[in-house]
Order: structure tokens, then C-alpha cells, then sequence
């Protein structure tokens, strides 16, 4: 089957496209050309198309239709109404990426696939409101429609989270020092690091079982979270050193150590989605655990001598 991929050469995509090369299809990745293309025979198997060259939606429609793909991934989610419009009387199924966080500040976890209240973050709120909106339409139109919503994506070929809520190289060798992190007092947030590998599982097994994974939002994630000091401790483990969390006071955390809220957020939002209905109807079991795709990601970093 040919499938279309918009931003498959990420950090997503790079996990995602060898599976769906092994499975025998014909892929086609969207790029801006900015992320090099990964190394690995499968990536021989696939054709490139600049998305330079898709200005509008009737070049989108173009392309599509030449195509004649039978799934669009997208991993990107830049346009989805237009992508919508474009593609649903010539695909078969459209598979979607968004985030734990357009769900809004959990009331409890693990995390259901729920509206938990108004997302804190506008562009977020925007795609989610996007992607319920085409959900019902694709619904209505008998088009299988599937979201997937990672958690804070880790693992091999990206700086992960670090403990001061960004992902920075900076922090990651003040970490490697053994240098204080600043926590709120109490502080027993959860963190929830998944492997890309495990984020594109998701992706390639809705494809596998698309009858399972029409009309569905699905969670993906590690099969448990850290707390917020156990992720410091995880981090003082890896680089072999005692990394010792120092309690503030919530204001002082919130307007002096971490003021911007998409970094403090890590600490004060728990991050443990809930997997159970993803497992249970298309057989998603993530591979690895958070200390071992954080272990994973900082291996790379190592191996790309950014440390």
C-alpha cells in the first residue's frame, strides 16, 4: 500500500518509516528539507517530496490524487482542516499526531483520552479543537479518522527534557556536574518520558489494524511515569553522579526558577497518559521504560559528541 508521510524524516518519522518499509509499503515523506534524511537501508525505499512545492490546497489535492495513496500520516498537524478537505475522498485512512497536553491539566491518572479542561497553551488548544472538529466531520463522512497523543517524546536523535523543563545541551552538562535542580516544595509531579520508538509503534499499528483505530484518539506512552525527583535521580544515575533537588516555595518556582510556563508545566501538570485503550483494541505495548529511553537519548548525545 502507499502511504504518505508529512514530516517523516523527524524524530518520530526516522523510527516510524523503516516499520512501514518492513511491512512492504510504498512510502512517500513531505519534508521541508530542513531535517536531514536518516541513514539506514530502509530510508533507500523512500520518495521525497518538498512541501516547498505544495503552496496551496489545490497543489496539495494535486498531489494527493497523483499519489494514490491509501493512508496520510501526519506528524507535523500544520493544517489539518486543509489536509482534511484535501485528502478524504482520496485516502482510505488519516492518521494524525497531537499531544497529551491539548487535553488539558489532568484531573486524575493515569490520563484518559478526555477533555480534561482548557489547554494552557493556545497553539495547542487550537489543533485540539481542530482535531475534534474534523474528528465528528470525518465521522459523519465514514472517513477513518485516528489521532495519536505522545506524552514528552524521548529517546535517540533529540535532546530529551531536562530537569529544568526545556532541552537544552547547557543544562544537560550542569546535570552531567552534578549541579542543583530546583524543585517546588513537595513537589511529586509526574513525568512521563516515551521513546519515539514507542510513539511511532502507535502510528504504524493503527495502519496495521485501521478497522480497530477508525474514529479513536489514542494515548501513547511509557507503561508507567516518573516523579519529579525520580527523574532527577534517573538523570544523577545515568551520569554517574548525585544530582541534589532543591526545594522552593511555588511562587519562587513559578516566577523565578522556571517563570515560563511551558517549562514549568513539566512540574506542575502530571504527564502519565493513559495506554489501556490503545493496548487493548490495537495491541500497542510500549518497549521501553522512561530510565531507558532517557539512558537511550543521552547515549545519543554522546554519540553525536554534543556532550
Amino acid at each position: 500500500m502507499k502511504i504518505i508521510v508529512i514530516g517523516g524524516t523527524g524524530h518520530i518519522g526516522r523510527f516510524l518509516i523503516p516499520q512501514l518499509i518492513d511491512d512492504g509499503h510504498r512510502v512517500t515523506t513531505v519534508t521541508t528539507g530542513h531535517t536531514p534524511v536518516p541513514e539506514g537501508k530502509a530510508w533507500n525505499h523512500v520518495n521525497f517530496q518538498n512541501a516547498s512545492s505544495l503552496k496551496n490546497e489545490k497543489s496539495w489535492l494535486d498531489f494527493v490524487t497523483a499519489e494514490k495513496a491509501g493512508v496520510i500520516i501526519d506528524i507535523l498537524g500544520g493544517n489539518l482542516p486543509g489536509l482534511y478537505r484535501t485528502a478524504r475522498n482520496k485516502v482510505r485512512h488519516i492518521i494524525v499526531c497531537g499531544s497529551v497536553w491539548m487535553l488539558g491539566t489532568p484531573k486524575a491518572v493515569p490520563v484518559p483520552e478526555v477533555t480534561q479542561g482548557p489547554c494552557q497553551f493556545e497553539g495547542y488548544q487550537k489543533r485540539y479543537d481542530e482535531l475534534l472538529a474534523v474528528k465528528e466531520i470525518a465521522r459523519k463522512d465514514r472517513v477513518p479518522f485516528t489521532a495519536i497523543l505522545p506524552p514528552n517524546i524521548c529517546g535517540p536523535g533529540k535532546i530529551p527534557l531536562d530537569c529544568r523543563g526545556g532541552r537544552s545541551i547547557e543544562v544537560h552538562k550542569a546535570h552531567k556536574r552534578g549541579e542543583p535542580v530546583q524543585l517546588p516544595e513537595g513537589c511529586n509531579n509526574l513525568v512521563g518520558p516515551c521513546d519515539a520508538s514507542d510513539v511511532a509503534q502507535g502510528f504504524w499499528r493503527a495502519v496495521r489494524k485501521p478497522e480497530a483505530a477508525a474514529d479513536e484518539i489514542f494515548n501513547v506512552g511509557s507503561a508507567y511515569a516518573l516523579t519529579a525527583t525520580r527523574f532527577v535521580e534517573t538523570y544523577g544515575e545515568i551520569y554517574g553522579v548525585k544530582i541534589p533537588v532543591e526545594p522552593v516555595t511555588l511562587n519562587e518556582f513559578k516566577t523565578k526558577v522556571l517563570p515560563e510556563p511551558g517549562d514549568n508545566y513539566h512540574f506542575l501538570a502530571h504527564m502519565c497518559p493513559d495506554i489501556s485503550k490503545i493496548r487493548e483494541k490495537i495491541n500497542y505495548v510500549p518497549e521501553y521504560t522512561p530510565e531507558e529511553t532517557v539512558a537511550r537519548a543521552v547515549a545519543w548525545m554522546y554519540g553525536e559528541k554534543l556532550l
